[in-house]
């Protein structure tokens, strides 16, 4: 018994040992927790500094969050221009971490704000006419969107260059230093962002963590195929409504857009903390004619009266959708279920 107790001794050790050489990872919030917990599969667990359901733009940690970045060797985030208020804690709390800002990786696709109430029309039904045709792809390359990102990074700017009518919302930040102006921050709904991630998170561990590198690599690899073959679903599930006019709340979704070959017809609120003014209210209840909208998407956590006022008398439809997946569980498969959760809303909208 006692030699039987030593050899397990040993062995808990050794396996404590290499507990101990993964890195302690912290993630901003939840879609970036996902990816990276899609990496980390079967070796650890990033913390999640900002919980499911909180506002990204500003929040107040709590003791447990603030000491998790304060004991991280990496954390990963989007960047200040989502989360400003996270850039002095990251310098007090996580000055010995490596610290990796996504928006700014090599590779990520970033795009300008819109920032008037009615967006550019775009011809997708034409650059996408064989969108979902492309099964024999390797990985799928989410049929035949993600490759077009960069290419209508420029189509997307010249949409964000139109005048805001209402004369008011048109160039100011929200309440909490969210900035619309420059980058849009919401770009973790492109499904090409987060495979490109999932590569650069999985580099990143690889050389904090030699000794794991191969687990890490062939994590991202899983990771980047359950992405195409979610895109691939959701692609031909929205088929049937790529050619319709959808209002949303806030421009939360130009990203989710340009992946799935979508067009949003205009934005309710400039961001998701300023209340739109009568005028704004006016000139999308004016979209919603011109254009035929079919939908108008709320999010949960904001004011279900400023869609009703839109929709009153129009006879579109409405649902509900949410960037950061509130109601997911966090972990290992948030991304997929976030990109499904999203595309069966808007593919169920009437």
């Amino acid at each position: 018994m006692k030699k039987i107790g030593t050899a397990t001794a040993a062995l808990l050790a050794g396996a404590g040992a290499s507990w101990a050489e993964v890195p302690r990872v912290a993630a901003d919030i939840a879609p970036v927790h996902g990816l990276v917990a899609r990496v980390m599969q079967g070796l650890g667990e990033p913390a999640l500094v900002v919980p499911p359901g909180a506002s990204p733009h500003g929040y107040a940690m709590r003791p447990s969050e603030a000491r998790a970045l304060d004991q991280a060797d990496v954390v990963f985030w989007l960047g200040g221009a989502l989360t400003p208020w996270l850039e002095g804690p990251l310098e007090e709390l996580a000055g010995d971490a490596h610290r990796i800002e996504l928006l700014e990786a090599a590779g990520t696709t970033v795009l300008p704000f819109r920032e008037g109430a009615r967006f550019e029309a775009h011809a997708h039904d034409e650059e996408h006419a064989d969108h979902g045709e492309h099964e024999d792809h390797k990985e799928h390359d989410d049929h035949g969107h993600e490759e077009h990102a960069e290419g209508h990074a420029e189509d997307h700017a010249a949409a964000g260059n139109h005048d805001d009518h209402e004369g008011h919302d048109h160039g100011h930040g929200d309440a909490h230093g969210h900035p619309h102006e420059g980058a849009d921050p919401h770009a973790w709904l492109l499904p090409a962002n987060a495979r490109t991630w999932l590569d650069l998170i999985a580099e990143e561990l690889a050389e904090h963590d030699p000794a794991n590198a191969a687990a890490y690599r062939a994590n991202a690899e899983a990771g980047k195929q359950e992405i195409a073959d979610a895109a691939a679903s959701i692609s031909a599930q929205l088929e049937p409504f790529r050619a319709k006019q959808f209002i949303v709340f806030h421009d939360a979704y130009q990203y989710f857009e340009q992946g799935f070959g979508l067009s949003a017809a205009g934005a309710i609120s400039l961001s998701d903390a300023v209340k739109p003014s009568p005028a704004r209210i006016a000139e999308i209840r004016d979209v919603v004619a011109e254009r035929g909208v079919s939908c108008i998407f709320s999010e949960p956590q904001f004011n279900p009266g400023l869609v009703a006022t839109v929709l009153d008398g129009t006879g579109a439809g409405a649902a509900v959708l949410d960037p950061l997946g509130a109601k997911l569980e966090p972990g290992p498969q948030f991304y997929p279920a976030l990109l499904q959760d999203i595309g069966a809303a808007i593919a169920a909208c009437e």
